[in-house]
């Protein structure tokens, strides 16, 4: 064979090659993945039980609704799925308060206090006051039911059907009865009074009924709330004690949204948040002292480290830093069955500190049992965030609480007892605890853990004072159980990482099998064989082992390059073995595979589902660890994959879109193209709930914030980048992009384009402009990282 013919031959396979590498087919395309997702089948979702245990309810759509409905299956015929009719759902008991004995359950209808009874099935009104009735409660004595309605407590008696008015609670400031009236106005009164004998007569009875009462009873006592708003109002279980929340709101300035699209054909104004750094509102714990007829504050002042200044504040030894009783927002209190004890949640606001403390509730003195510091922030699973408890309660002996703490630095369920101070951890181990809830008898817990595994969820029972859990499902995944009323079954919603979410039901025992009752997918959807994404780890630039998803494709379809995705949210887990809440992009993942690409999946630093140095391990730097998670995620698919190193692309939304613009802009060397969607551009315009957690406060940490926000670093970019985002975006301003559009213009760079949604918030909702986003995605990668031209 001679030399030219070798070469011809050579060269006919290239081009052989090089085509057949542009011409890889999918079943899939961007439209039919971004339609609406009705085309996939129904699922179910939000499981509860009846309350005897012999329904399970569920959200479904078998007939093809415009949204999904309520329906059934009663457990004497698992087959059988029923949709609920209207009547039926109107007249089902809602949430509400059982009584020890679980017998009966006080709850709101229209209004109304209703009581239910689980022996025969019924309920009944016991009032209705034309008002609006919120959350009954019974009390130590069962014959008392507490309600609050108009921002005060009653008291229904079920056996006389009496009702008593326990508290005297008004807005605004107490009005001044001694000013006396203009001139005016005392003329008319006078000339009224002295026309009309009868209006005289009622008003001089008046004045003596309210002279006397004074003389005899007394004023009567009205704790006045001024401008502050009352919130979390409560009854103690012995009716001694009210407590409720004052909250005082500045004023502050608020961002708005212009809406380009509105009916009324002219830009009307979105009401939108406020920013980072805005003064947040104050709090305060009241407590009424129902005997006395008597309201004081509790007092945070004397808490442990309550003037400590945190660990950033060295990074400014030029700046003068006031020592000062930091703000604090107390949530609860947690009463104790007897109603003789309570407990506190108290969070500072720089959310640096979290003290579990008693109330003394004849003083309103709090007393740490708990103190939780982190110089980053507090969080976790259970750990609620800056206006909640999470886990908190007391066990039955009215001498032990129960809370989570990532003390070990990972989040587990703690018992202390109040009268020694003595710890002790439940839980141990390298995963974390979800939803833990004592059982009807008090003598267990119910738990939910990542113990398997950190991409795993399982449910447990384990006793109440510590020892052997006993794990109580066994299907690879998510189980995701609600358990029934008598805690002899278990309602599982249930998901596997390329198989959406199903209902099943088993026995609480670990040796039953669960049985699938619900097959939602569509025929079309059951068509293709959607991957099973390979759960690998590989290693960071710091040691640290990092999580991810792998889509790998096959050998023939390999074109080379690959595409990193970042999930949103920062704090979320995706590479995990259940259906993911990113379930379009899954899709695309797939579509993407099946094109040649390699598709890599990150749970990068600042995810959850790892422990707290991993939650943390973004503090004061997002765009560190975080980023470089990705670029170690790119020189391992070089590595271990074979992938190009110069055909690399990146894309995400929200947390996913600031990363990609940061990796864009900071390691244009790793990668060509990416696709920023609804992404934060300067972390100064962010909300303040989120960004003063992870960066302290604009004024206050400079220096987090400049190394943070990728509208610095603009001048970076080399490679190719889209930007989308929608106009009517109230969490992440559409304002972002538009600034970081004229630092690009500023700067005079020309290889960006801008994608806007004139009718879409941060979530997208439209089919039309999912499928217009991801075709632009698409054709991005397939233009730049293959050089295809469409």
């Amino acid at each position: 064979m001679n030399t030219s013919f070798k070469r011809s031959s050579l060269l006919i396979l290239l081009l052989l090659s090089f085509h057949f590498s542009f011409c890889q087919q999918s079943a899939l395309s961007v439209e039919k993945i971004m339609q609406d997702p009705a085309w996939m089948g129904t699922f179910p979702s939000n499981i509860n039980w009846s309350e005897d245990s012999k329904t399970i309810y569920f959200n479904y759509n078998l007939q093809k609704d415009p949204s999904d409905s309520l329906y059934k299956i009663n457990l004497s015929n698992l087959d059988k799925i029923q949709k609920v009719s209207f009547s039926e759902e109107k007249n089902m008991p809602g949430r509400g308060d059982f009584n020890t004995a679980k017998s009966q359950k006080v709850y709101i209808q229209d209004d109304a206090l209703m009581l239910y009874n689980l022996k025969g099935n019924t309920s009944r009104q016991l009032l209705k006051l034309g008002d609006r009735i919120q959350d009954p409660q019974f009390l130590n004595d069962e014959n008392l039911i507490s309600f609050i309605m108009k921002d005060n407590i009653f008291l229904y008696n079920l056996s006389s059907g009496s009702i008593l008015k326990l508290t005297n609670i008004e807005s605004g400031e107490k009005r001044d009865t001694e000013k006396k009236p203009s001139v005016k106005d005392d003329w008319l009164e006078k000339e009224n009074l002295g026309l009309l004998e009868i209006v005289r007569e009622r008003k001089d009875k008046k004045e003596a009924s309210d002279s006397y009462k004074k003389t005899t009873q007394g004023e009567e006592f009205v704790f006045y709330a001024g401008k502050r708003s009352i919130s979390n109002l409560q009854l103690s279980p012995d009716a001694n004690y009210a407590t409720f929340s004052l909250i005082t709101r500045e004023d502050e300035k608020r961002s708005s949204v212009p809406d380009y699209t509105d009916a009324s054909g002219y830009t009307v104004n979105l009401p939108a948040r406020t920013k980072v750094g805005d003064e947040p509102v104050k709090v305060e714990l009241a407590i009424y002292h129902l005997e006395k007829d008597t309201v004081y504050m509790a007092n945070t002042e004397n808490l442990p480290g309550i003037k400590d200044f945190p660990d950033y504040t060295k990074e400014y030894p030029e700046r003068t830093w006031e020592e000062k009783i930091r703000e604090v927002i107390p949530s609860g209190p947690y009463f104790s069955d007897n109603g003789k004890r309570a407990i506190v949640n108290v969070r500072s606001q720089d959310n640096k500190d979290r003290w579990i403390t008693s109330l003394d509730l004849e003083t309103g003195a709090l007393k740490s049992l708990n103190r939780q510091r982190d110089e980053a922030w507090i969080a976790g699973p259970g750990i609620g965030w800056s206006s909640g408890g999470g886990t908190l309660g007391w066990l039955p002996d009215n001498n032990h609480i129960y809370f989570q703490s990532e003390e070990s630095g990972y989040s587990h369920l703690y018992l202390l007892d109040v009268n020694s101070g003595s710890k002790k951890a439940l839980t141990k181990g390298e995963y974390e605890v979800f939803d833990p809830f004592l059982s009807k008898d008090k003598k267990h817990w119910f738990l939910t853990t990542s113990e398997v595994h950190p991409g795993e969820r399982h449910f447990y029972k384990m006793p109440v004072m510590g020892g052997k859990m006993e794990k109580l499902t066994q299907m690879t995944g998510n189980n995701d159980v609600q358990l029934s009323p008598d805690e002899k079954q278990l309602a599982i919603l249930y998901s596997y990482s390329n198989k959406p979410w199903e209902l099943y039901l088993k026995k609480t025992a670990a040796n039953s099998e669960a049985k699938q009752l619900t097959s939602g997918q569509s025929e079309i959807f059951k068509s293709y064989n959607w991957r099973e994404p390979e759960l690998v780890k590989f290693e960071a630039e710091d040691g640290a082992m990092v999580p991810a998803r792998i889509y790998k494709p096959s050998e023939r379809a390999n074109n080379g390059a690959a595409v990193i995705f970042v999930h949103g949210a920062g704090y979320l887990q995706n590479a995990h073995t259940w259906w993911s809440s990113y379930f379009r992009e899954y899709m695309f993942h797939n579509l993407l595979t099946d094109l040649g690409y390699t598709v890599l999946d990150i749970d990068y630093r600042g995810s959850a589902g790892y422990g707290r140095d991993w939650r943390t391990a973004i503090y004061r730097h997002m765009g560190g660890k975080d980023l470089s998670d990705q670029v170690d995620g790119a020189e391992y698919l070089v590595a271990e994959h074979g992938v190009d190193a110069e055909n690399i692309g990146i894309y995400g939304g929200s947390y996913g879109g600031f990363i990609t613009l940061m990796g864009l802009f900071n390691e244009a060397e790793t990668f060509k193209s990416g696709a920023a969607l609804r992404s934060v551009t300067d972390w100064a315009h962010y909300n303040h709930g989120y960004t003063s957690n992870i960066l302290n406060t604009p004024s206050e940490d400079p220096i987090a914030y400049k190394q943070s926000s990728p509208i610095y670093f603009a001048e970076g970019l080399e490679g190719n980048l889209l930007i989308a985002h929608g106009m009517l975006d109230v969490n992440v301003h559409f304002q972002d992009v538009v600034r970081l559009a004229q630092r690009l213009i500023e700067l005079e760079k020309d290889n960006w384009e801008m994608a806007v949604y004139p009718v879409e918030d941060h979530g997208f909702v439209e089919p039309s402009s999912w499928t217009d986003e991801y075709k632009r995605i698409l054709k991005l990668f397939n233009e730049t990282l293959l050089k295809q031209q469409n």
